[in-house]
């Protein structure tokens, strides 16, 4: 019974959410839950609002309707991988200090970082295949080397649930490979992954749950039926229809 409750507690909980940008709808009532140690693709469409849920979750992006139940946890328990394109390499930041952000996200920016954490992160450095880049500028490794150096920040954070946005775009199949395996290990420690995802067979091959979007929800649950021929069919058709000037919600304004 103690168990069950604290998967319950732990899990997160979407219910009829919806977010927007200047009312035009971006997320539509979407209902559903990601239960505690579950590993989640999120697929779709371009503009499917993929992106656009996990900064809701992270609770970056007000919601426009719905609520988001987070089961107890608080921010420093979510390690989160933005898009590439909205990180700035150009900063003069070396290859440790970027992996030493993840002990400061638990103990505070202005806290002083112990030898252990500094070990931590020589560890988590060559888990992912960097030993000795530590002295390296950001800005002079390749997008692979830079991704894995963000893996390896993941890996000090030590978070409960982790959540992806493209970790694997523009990368080289050899990096894709490992940091693929990096994922699985923090599923099988029982850690919860989100992850939005363009390549279909990645989500077949390694995501045992799906939800796919097409700003609503077309299916959410066992990646075989959610990939279905007949629910990505569908998702095309809901996005070639899409209008881009429609207010947030007009089944709200219908119902009003």
């Amino acid at each position: 019974m103690g168990g069950l409750a604290t998967m319950m507690l732990s899990s997160i909980k979407l219910e009829d959410v919806t977010v927007a940008y200047a009312r035009h709808p971006a997320v539509h009532h979407v209902t559903g839950a990601f239960s505690k140690g579950s590993m989640t693709a999120i697929a779709g469409p371009n503009g499917a609002g993929k992106s656009t849920l996990l900064k809701a979750i992270m609770g970056e992006l007000p919601l426009a309707g719905g609520a988001i139940d987070r089961g107890g946890l608080s921010a420093r328990d979510f390690g989160y991988l933005p898009q590439a394109a909205e990180i700035d390499r150009q900063f003069p930041m070396s290859v440790a200090d970027t992996v030493m952000l993840g002990a400061w996200h638990r103990s505070g920016a202005f806290q002083r970082i112990d030898r252990q954490a500094v070990a931590r992160a020589q560890n988590a450095l060559t888990a992912v295949g960097l030993e000795g880049f530590g002295a390296r500028n950001i800005g002079s490794l390749s997008a692979g080397q830079f991704q894995r150096v963000l893996f390896a920040r993941l890996l000090l954070q030590d978070a409960k649930v982790i959540i992806l946005d493209e970790p694997f775009t523009a990368i080289d199949a050899r990096t894709t490979r490992d940091l693929l395996d990096i994922v699985r290990r923090w599923h099988s420690d029982g850690r919860t992954i989100i992850a939005v995802l363009h390549d279909f067979d990645q989500v077949r091959a390694y995501f045992p749950e799906t939800l796919l979007m097409a700003r609503e929800a077309i299916e959410w649950g066992p990646t075989t039926v959610a990939m279905s021929s007949r629910n990505l069919l569908r998702a095309r058709a809901m996005a070639e229809s899409w209008d881009e000037s429609a207010d947030v919600c007009e089944e709200e304004t219908a119902a009003a």
